[in-house]
């Protein structure tokens, strides 16, 4: 649930980016939200970010991204695509543009397309083996099957799902037999879970963590020793989002 600020300043940066293809500035929230300060709409954004609607762009200024709308105004905020905006009836909210949060089906030739569930709230992503078969998740051309997974948990973005094997990653919660969401992804934070390709021959699933001019792959279990390498050696594949287990 969002409080009223939030929800307000949600659809103000929404429509915003619509109308302008630009972020508002802290000035133009503050007083599209009658606030006296920024620091308010400092606040409202780092809740909205914690909340999975909203994403900053660090680097760049005034880059905000909406990654998904609350679903009250998903469901009335915007007429049919096959009924114009103006003829939705009374009292109908304006349309939003917004497209559901859906997973993109144009996955690359060599990761095949998440497709569509009989579960219209599920979306069927490409399950590729298992994550310590020692094998690029390039080389994995054809997926072992798919898997239903809700679309409603994921963000923008290609994705696809792998059998976790061995148990480097306990300490996280992540089990031997579990299946791991990847969101694909050249890039990482310190400290996230990757997909991680070594040397183009190795792939693991690992907390990241840069230093210097190494990165250094490290297990969640006492057991099992850090692993650093030259930055060069190492590529993201990808980016864990969620994690499935069957009792």
């Amino acid at each position: 649930m969002l409080t009223r600020k939030q929800h307000d300043l949600l659809i103000f940066i929404e429509r915003h980016l619509r109308e302008t293809g630009v972020s508002p500035s802290f000035e133009e929230m503050k007083d599209a939200l009658g606030l006296r300060s920024k620091s308010g709409i400092h606040r409202l954004i780092s809740a909205l970010e914690e909340r999975g609607f909203l994403r900053r762009h660090h680097h760049r200024a005034r880059a905000l991204e909406v990654l998904r709308l609350p679903e009250d105004r998903v469901a009335r905020g915007a007429a049919p695509p096959s009924e114009p905006a103006d003829r939705a009836g009374p009292g109908a909210a304006p349309a939003t543009g917004f497209s559901p949060n859906v997973i993109r089906g144009d996955f690359s030739s060599r990761l095949a397309g998440a497709r569509a569930s009989k579960d219209a709230s599920a979306v069927q992503l490409p399950l590729y083996g298992r994550i310590a078969a020692g094998l690029p998740i390039e080389a994995l051309r054809d997926p072992a099957g798919y898997f239903d997974f809700p679309t409603a948990l994921l963000t923008r973005g290609e994705h696809y799902a792998l059998e976790v094997a061995g148990d480097s990653m306990v300490d996280a919660g992540i089990l031997d037999g579990d299946t791991v969401v990847i969101r694909k992804d050249e890039t990482a934070e310190n400290g996230q879970i990757v997909v991680a390709l070594i040397d183009e021959a190795e792939v693991t699933l690992k907390r990241l963590r840069r230093r210097g001019n190494s990165i250094a792959l490290e297990p969640a279990n006492p057991r099992h020793e850090t692993r650093i390498f030259p930055a060069e050696r190492v590529k993201v594949q990808g980016r864990m989002v969620a994690l499935v287990r069957r009792y």
